[in-house]
């Protein structure tokens, strides 16, 4: 029922979809009960309301356990875990907690709004930029930097953990 399946429980495995799948995957690894559990990317080919569902869930089964989740999905991470480690070519350039990473990158995140599409090649020429909006008045970016960019820019002080995560990773 957690996972939405309850009506495709007579079907075959090859009559349901991938995200399907990928649920009744999760639905086998939680059976036993794990201690502790590894999962790879159990979000990927779902639809939003299932990727929450899914992330809702491996939240409430890890209150007594311990779930090791590895994903590039940034947004399932900022949703469901409180420590998290960061590897790049097998190194862990990261390891703790979010808010830790969170405040790794605090007066290194700035908001940006150019004009046109050249402004803004330059600067993703000389900065991590870990946002690109076009907006009515142009174009917001959040660009990352340990100094300010340029006169345009402003502190950002609502850091997201994909800003940090950029921060850290191309730093």
């Amino acid at each position: 029922e957690k996972t939405s399946l309850t009506e495709h429980q007579n079907k075959k495995m090859r009559q349901l979809s991938g995200g399907m799948k990928r649920r009744v995957g999760l639905i086998q690894a939680l059976l036993n009960n794990p201690d502790f559990l590894i999962i790879d990317e159990p979000t990927t080919g779902l639809d939003p309301e299932e990727r929450i569902r899914i992330r809702n869930l491996l939240v409430d089964f890890s209150k007594d356990r311990t779930v090791l989740f590895s994903t590039h999905v940034v947004e399932d991470l900022a949703a469901t875990c409180t420590q998290l480690a960061i590897m790049k070519k097998g190194n862990f350039l990261y390891s703790g907690s979010v808010s830790g990473l969170l405040e790794n990158a605090k007066g290194c995140v700035w908001n940006c709004t150019v004009q046109n599409a050249e402004e803004a090649r330059l600067l993703e020429a000389n900065y991590s930029i870990s946002s690109k909006q076009y907006v009515e008045n142009g174009i917001h970016m959040k660009v990352l930097s340990k100094g300010k960019p340029n006169e345009k820019c402003v502190p950002d002080n609502d850091i997201t953990l994909e800003d940090a995560y950029i921060y850290l990773t191309n730093s």
